[in-house]
């Protein structure tokens, strides 16, 4: 495939050194040369310096023959005119753009859906990581929640505790512990160690992280087994109050006693008259004094959310130290993401957040869904098979009977509204949707090829 991504920052790097993997063609677009070559000693790739909503940039860019244009550069303006120039001088086929203003995005029937911008597919990264962050305070003790059949199935991951009825047994024995649910373990990560696809005699250890799928009403019960569960949270501070702190709230406020720090005076006001039942507080979460008055020793959930990465660490670290039960921090800058400690529960990556929605449009084949995992290492596609037993290569076998590529596991199936958590005799049918967990993420062609239907299928 070709591909022109228009954006050398992170979210573009990440992008086409994850594409250039898969063997496609890919042209990087920037208006900054020393980043255009940092990524060129790394990837084989090709780049091309200018502005990336030229017409002579785009044609030079190959705008004419590729398949697919991606427009992640900083400005909202500039990803959507280059997508209007490539689709009006070079007849583009696909057009995927980031869009982070919600004033855009609020209209996006009127601007985008009416073909009136030639948009044909919208990233808001803000949106995908305020959903992010939502799962995670309504799923007490998780470290990550991914939908999948429209929320119908979740992969989750969460660390496994000493004490938890499976800890230091085999995963086998869960079934005895809860017959009436089902479950499959879809990977385990133990310290430096290579990620274990699990078996049924693999046995849980303490702190491994463990990614299992089930049904989402099941999620909780299954999770038990693995760790003692949460309370559910009811106190939930955020500081920062742009767009995905603004959006969080609002969208907590009814269920949870929410609280937001806000620096900027004039937000603050803003801030007091959208949100209806949130305590807007204007100051930093930096000051222990405002933490403390604030009562952040019996908070559930501290979410560091402003655009500064060191303040968001800081204040994270601060607010654990002085009693928050669980502390979820943004860090856009993926070095800092590998140097935090225990103190900071989880941290959120704009960047890998992004990319995952951004690989649903890219991959081969029916795809409804894709998450990157664990910066990248790790992925989870929703994948849809085709055609029949003649023409398919998985539909009619059972999954013992198909050679999935190493590192790979098939976790549940969604048939029709039916959830089918994968085991050894299930046998795949045609439009099912597969879900499956990818551990080595170089094997996504073979995987790609194995669902991909073959002259037969019509």
């Amino acid at each position: 495939m070709k591909i022109i991504i228009l954006g050398a920052g992170q979210v573009g790097g990440t992008l086409a050194e994850q594409l250039a993997d898969e063997q496609n063609e890919i042209t990087v677009v920037d208006s900054q040369a020393t980043t255009l070559r940092a990524l060129q000693e790394r990837l084989d790739i090709r780049t091309v310096l200018g502005d990336a909503a030229h017409p002579t940039t785009l044609l030079n860019a190959g705008a004419e023959n590729a398949d697919l244009l991606i427009a992640v550069t900083n400005s909202d303006e500039i990803n959507m005119l280059a997508c209007q120039v490539a689709f009006t001088l070079y007849k583009t086929p696909t057009k995927i753009s980031r869009i982070r203003s919600s004033d855009y995005l609020e209209r996006g029937e009127e601007l985008f859906k009416s073909g009136a911008i030639p948009v044909d597919v919208i990233i808001g990264p803000e949106q995908l990581v305020t959903n992010n962050i939502e799962q995670l305070i309504a799923n007490p003790g998780s470290l990550q929640v991914l939908d999948f059949a429209e929320g119908r199935i979740q992969l989750v991951a969460v660390r496994a505790i000493d004490g938890g009825p499976i800890v230091g047994r085999q995963l086998q024995e869960i079934r005895n512990h809860m017959p009436n649910i089902d479950t499959r373990v879809a990977a385990i990560f133990r310290q430096d160690s290579p990620p274990i696809i699990p078996e049924g005699l693999t046995v849980v250890q303490p702190n491994d992280e463990v990614f299992f799928i089930a049904a989402r009403e099941n999620i909780r019960a299954v999770a038990s087994e693995l760790r003692t569960i949460d309370e559910p949270y009811r106190r939930v501070m955020i500081a920062g109050g742009g767009n995905i702190g603004a959006t969080l709230a609002s969208r907590l406020e009814r269920n949870y006693q929410v609280k937001v720090f806000e620096l900027s005076y004039d937000r603050c006001r803003v801030l007091s008259e959208m949100l209806e039942e949130t305590i807007v507080l204007h100051g930093s979460a930096n000051e222990p004094s405002l933490l403390l008055q604030e009562n952040v020793e019996h908070t559930d959930v501290f979410c560091a959310l402003t655009n500064n990465d060191e303040s968001n660490i800081m204040m994270s670290m601060l607010a654990k130290r002085l009693g928050a039960k669980k502390v979820i921090t943004l860090i856009t800058n993926a070095a800092y993401a590998d140097l935090v400690g225990e103190e900071i529960d989880i941290a959120i990556s704009p960047q890998q957040i992004t990319i995952g929605s951004l690989l649903t449009h890219v991959r081969r084949g029916d795809i409804s869904n894709v998450h990157s995992l664990r910066r990248g290492a790790a992925e989870a596609i929703e994948l849809i098979a085709h055609g029949d037993a003649r023409s398919s290569k998985v539909i009619g076998r059972r999954l013992d009977e198909i050679d999935l590529p190493q590192g790979v596991t098939v976790g549940a199936i969604l048939r029709g509204s039916d959830v089918v958590i994968a085991h050894s005799h299930i046998t795949v049918e045609p439009n099912d949707h597969v879900i499956l967990f990818l551990t080595d993420r170089p094997r996504i062609a073979e995987v790609e090829r194995l669902f991909a239907p073959g002259f037969g299928f019509f």
